[in-house]
């Protein structure tokens, strides 16, 4: 099927096949007939398959000749982020005709030139909750004229606490629109929304509930808390890692984190919530670039953002949520291209991994860097035993690391110790392959950096 069988219009097609945009992607061959059939819609789609495209076209089509007065916009998508708006701004930009007016209202920058532009009109309206309903008591828009809407990664918006402004957004809507909520997963608060606020709408899932892209290939490092920050130095030198995209929990974690790269001679850049706009566009635009090898970000940063050749995405921090994973490590592997996703773990951290390696169906593989052992072996995950596994069940010894196990060592359930060579032959200082249940450990021996004793 190519994008001529949609029945978009010919000026659309001209721009798509300007960015090489030849076959549409299954979410944008279900949603896109719907949309111009005017149905609403609620659609299930993971971040790179082609969403922002599978509403923006069918809305661009039907806006074509039409134009918005003074203070008003026909069509308004909502997004959690300053980053999602930049990024849909920038997909609509390349495929609308110059006729067409957008504009993005965000915090964390001046409102003048969006008052300017609002006081014109804008027939595409990109927007975060608190920025449009600031503008909005002030009179600045208006939405008489407003024909559609759009809740882009809706579930994220309930995430964060937008409910009661959302709601406050839709009652201030005509109740003659079509709207088209688009989510990561149907979950009970989205079937919820959707209930009270969409009309008889299309259903369309096109991947499964927060799945993982086949792409991307995941592992962990298991090491000690303390210890992280100097194994991703390690790690990010010895690989000659670029394009690497690290989430850490916190802002604090974040700032702390960007200091000891920066100190250890590697380029790299920080965003989060309170760094303001003009600072986070910087990094991003640097990191785009490949100025900067490393970004460093909070969960502000898990969706919305499209950055083109992502090579890794680091859990420098495992997420709170295990849906989180799903959406933080959807930065790599996207477009069919190959992706790592890798996790720095601590013990403490394991009901984290535990409930990532339910969400995922398996267990992460297990890896060890020689030096940076952690003193508590994280277990495999077990979905009959689950919850009777504890970090403390595979205590390794000490010098497990550095020397073979001894013949008189049993393992324990869920370990397969394997017994030291005999004789004088030597274990190579350079690899050394220990099987923990049914997962290959690959502990391998480096030179330690030189900061690692400060």
């Amino acid at each position: 099927m190519s994008f001529a069988n949609l029945g978009l219009n010919d000026t659309l097609l001209s721009a798509l096949q300007e960015q090489s945009f030849d076959t549409p992607t299954p979410i944008q061959q279900h949603a896109i007939p719907a949309i111009l059939q005017g149905r609403d819609l609620l659609a299930a789609a993971q971040t790179g398959t082609g969403k922002t495209a599978a509403f923006a076209l069918p809305i661009l089509h039907q806006l074509d000749n039409r134009q918005a007065s003074a203070g008003q916009t026909l069509a308004l998508i909502l997004v959690p982020t300053r980053e999602l708006a930049s990024q849909v701004a920038s997909n609509i930009q390349h495929l609308k005709p110059e006729t067409l007016r957008c504009e993005i209202l965000i915090g964390g920058v001046p409102r003048e030139p969006q008052l300017e532009a609002l006081a014109t009109g804008v027939e595409i309206l990109i927007a975060t909750p608190g920025r449009l309903l600031d503008l909005y008591d002030q009179k600045a828009v208006s939405f008489n004229q407003l024909s559609y809407l759009v809740l882009d990664e809706a579930d994220r918006m309930l995430d964060l606490g937008f409910s009661p402004e959302i709601n406050r957004i839709l009652n201030a809507l005509p109740e003659q629109r079509q709207t088209l909520l688009f989510s990561a997963t149907f979950s009970d608060a989205i079937r919820e929304l959707a209930k009270k606020r969409l009309n008889s709408p299309a259903e369309i899932s096109v991947n499964p509930a927060n799945s993982a892209a086949k792409t991307v290939k995941h592992w962990l490092y298991s090491t000690d808390k303390k210890r992280k920050a100097e194994l991703l130095t390690e790690l990010i030198q010895t690989e000659r890692w670029r394009q690497t995209l690290v989430f850490t929990k916190t802002k604090k974690g974040a700032d702390a984190l960007g200091q000891i790269l920066y100190e250890t001679g590697i380029n790299c850049a920080v965003i989060h919530s309170d760094r303001n706009q003009q600072a986070r566009e910087k990094a991003l635009n640097s990191f785009q670039a490949g100025r900067v090898w490393v970004l460093i970000a909070t969960d502000v940063a898990s969706r919305g953002l499209d950055i083109h050749q992502l090579q890794q995405v680091v859990n420098f921090d495992l997420p709170g949520q295990a849906e989180d994973y799903i959406h933080r490590i959807g930065r790599t592997g996207r477009a069919g291209k190959q992706g790592q996703a890798v996790s720095l773990v601590s013990a403490d951290e394991f009901p984290q991994l535990q409930a990532i390696e339910q969400l995922l169906g398996k267990n992460i593989e297990r890896r060890e860097i020689a030096g940076f052992e952690a003193d508590h072996r994280l277990p495999l995950f077990d979905k009959q035993n689950a919850s009777k596994q504890s970090p403390t069940d595979n205590k390794p010894s000490k010098n497990t690391a550095k020397k073979p196990a001894s013949n008189k060592t049993k393992a324990k359930p869920g370990q397969q110790t394997k017994k030291a060579a005999k004789g004088k032959n030597k274990e190579s200082a350079s690899t050394k392959n220990t099987t923990i249940g049914t997962e290959q450990t690959k502990t391998t021996k480096r030179p330690r950096p030189s900061f690692s004793k400060r």
